[in-house]
Order: C-alpha cells, then sequence, then structure tokens
C-alpha cells in the first residue's frame, strides 16, 4: 500500500545550506575588530580624542554585532535539520542582521551624545599620537572589509538551496524561465557585518579629518562635529538595514516580481481562462528562494496538485508549494451523469 512508503511525498526542510566562507570571515574579523576596539578606546581615552573615543566605542558595537552574525551562521547551520522549524532555519541568519542594525542605531546616538558633551566642554587632544591610531583603526577596517567582500564573491559562486518539485521540471516555451539576479537578495547576515565595517572605516576617516584640522588649523570644534555627521551616516545606514531585513522578518513579499510569474505559470497553461488563483501567499524561505501556498478556482476536472507544480517547476526559486484546488460549483457532475 502507498501509505506503507510515503517517500514520494516527504521532503526535508532544509531551504537554506548557508554559507562556510560567509561564516568564517565575519567569525575572523569579529576578533580583529573586538583587538581593535581595545586600542582605539584606550588611546581616545589617553589622547583625550572624542572622535577616536567615538570611533573605539562604534567599533565595540561592531564587535558584539559582527559576533551576533557569526552566532546566527552558527545557529543556523546548527539547527537546519530541527523539525521544530517549519520553514527551515535561515531567518535566524536575518535575525542576527537586523539585531546588528538596532545595534548600529544605537551606536548612532552615543556617538552623538558623546559629541555634544565634548563641544559644550572641550578638551585639548594629543593630535599626533591620535591620528597614528585613526589610521591603523582604518587599515584594521580595510582589512575586515576585504575578508567580508571575498566571502561574499565566494557565497554567490555557490548557489545554495533546492526545491522539492524539481525533479517534476517540464518544458514551456510559452513560459520560458528568466532567472532572477543572485544579487537582487543579498545574504542580508553577511551584508550587516560588512555594513558594521564600512560604518567603522568611514567613521575612521572622519576622525582623521577631525584631528588633521585640528592639529594644523587649531580648529577643536571640528573633532565632535565630525562626530556628529559620522554619527548621522551611521544612522541612515542602519535605517537602510533595519527596513530591509524587517521586509524578510515580516514576509512582506507580496510585491516581489515571483508573485506575478506564479499567478502568470498558473492561469496560462492549457486551461487558460479555465483556472485562476483566488489565494496566494508566497513568502522567502532562503536567500533567493521562495515557498507558497495557493488556492486555485477550476472548470478542469482533471487539473491536480503536481500539474500545478509541474507549472511552478520552470521557476527554480519556488521550492515548496501548498496547493488547493476547488472545482467550480457549476461544472460538477450532476445525478445522472449531468453537468450544473
Amino acid at each position: 500500500m502507498h501509505i506503507d512508503n510515503l517517500a514520494n511525498w516527504q521532503h526535508d526542510h532544509v531551504f537554506n545550506l548557508g554559507s562556510e566562507a560567509a561564516e568564517r570571515g565575519t567569525r575572523l574579523v569579529m576578533w580583529i575588530t573586538a583587538a581593535m576596539m581595545v586600542v582605539e578606546i584606550t588611546a581616545g581615552w589617553w589622547y583625550n580624542s572624542m572622535a577616536l573615543l567615538a570611533d573605539g566605542w562604534h567599533m565595540s558595537s561592531h564587535a558584539v554585532a559582527i559576533g551576533l552574525s557569526a552566532m546566527a551562521y552558527a545557529s543556523a547551520r546548527r539547527y537546519a535539520r530541527d523539525p521544530r522549524f517549519a520553514f527551515g532555519t535561515w531567518k535566524i541568519e536575518v535575525l542576527g542582521g537586523f539585531a546588528s542594525a538596532i545595534f548600529l542605531l544605537g551606536v548612532a546616538l552615543m556617538m552623538v551624545v558623546g559629541s555634544v558633551e565634548r563641544i559644550l566642554s572641550p578638551q585639548p587632544i594629543q593630535y599626533q599620537e591620535a591620528i597614528v591610531i585613526a589610521v591603523l583603526g582604518l587599515l584594521v577596517n580595510l582589512v575586515s572589509a576585504l575578508i567580508l567582500g571575498k566571502a561574499h564573491h565566494h557565497d554567490h559562486g555557490h548557489p545554495h538551496g533546492h526545491g522539492h518539485h524539481h525533479d517534476h521540471h517540464e518544458a514551456h516555451e510559452h513560459h520560458p524561465h528568466h532567472p532572477h539576479d543572485p544579487g537582487q537578495n543579498p545574504d542580508l547576515n553577511l551584508k550587516s557585518a560588512y555594513l558594521h565595517v564600512i560604518a567603522d572605516a568611514a567613521t575612521s576617516i572622519l576622525a582623521i579629518v577631525a584631528l588633521m584640522g585640528g592639529w594644523i588649523y587649531g580648529w577643536m570644534w571640528l573633532d565632535p562635529a565630525m562626530g556628529i555627521l559620522g554619527a548621522i551616516l551611521v544612522a541612515i545606514w542602519a535605517k537602510g538595514l533595519i527596513i530591509e531585513t524587517s521586509k524578510v522578518l515580516l514576509d512582506r513579499e507580496m510585491d516581489h516580481p515571483v508573485v506575478a510569474e506564479i499567478r502568470e505559470v498558473v492561469e496560462s497553461g492549457p486551461d487558460a481562462g479555465e483556472t485562476r488563483i483566488t489565494d496566494l501567499h508566497v513568502w522567502r524561505v532562503g536567500k533567493n528562494v521562495y515557498a507558497c501556498a495557493l488556492t486555485v478556482v477550476t472548470h478542469d476536472l482533471a487539473l491536480t496538485p503536481d500539474a500545478i507544480r509541474q507549472r511552478l517547476a520552470v521557476h527554480d526559486e519556488i521550492v515548496h508549494s501548498t496547493i488547493e484546488i476547488q472545482v467550480c460549483p457549476d461544472v460538477m457532475p450532476q445525478p445522472g451523469g449531468a453537468t450544473a
């Protein structure tokens, strides 16, 4: 009996295999950032530079946030086959990116508060020593950016994820599949770590400019002013990352092109005009892969969920589908063989 062997109707829910390169790169950058954080905070306090202190405290948040990103990768990998996660663990990585963005926003606020205090109460600065430390911090950030950038390119070269209905692929000449650009949905966890590094590099540059201006021209106000400017830049980047990760966590995907593609391929099959989607839900279960649940109303008595899956199979990014078919009442067989 079929109920003794259900293998053909069962599948795992590992939609995203993660990226070992991204996890290794993130962990390495975390330790580099933590070491430089200690150096910059100590130097900023010793040489009395608000810009350098802001850069150091900013880097401390990066160390924690990048650590969260590394932990998110590890957790997603560890629980990838845990059946308690109905659609896999990829969103753990996205949650790590969201947490990192919140950290960035908090650091921006700290930078503003510290800079305002320094404007109201100026303190002498040992410019030459502070400049050396700021340049060293910038170099560390550039190295970290290269490490994460290499992990990003390695990840793009190795596609992840798989589908459950790929064995049903059929050729549909009238519906050629145009694959989406893999870069369209970036690794948000890796992006958050990268953004932390770039933000810190930007604040390092601003700190260097401020220190040079104070050293050469005596513009002591430039140090806290650059601290405020750096905070504004960080806040803008953090806001963008919060919006991007929130969309994924809240499943705001119904404006994605894949939604229209699902409607097109289902409604324009051999029974075009006889089959319509009345309810459709689409959400992401991996970096570039989606799940969908749809209700179809049709006049075709022979239409089955497997037939719908065969149509969807031309889109590789649809890796899981739940399909309900309702036959229109006016074509239901009536007693005596008649049709309503």
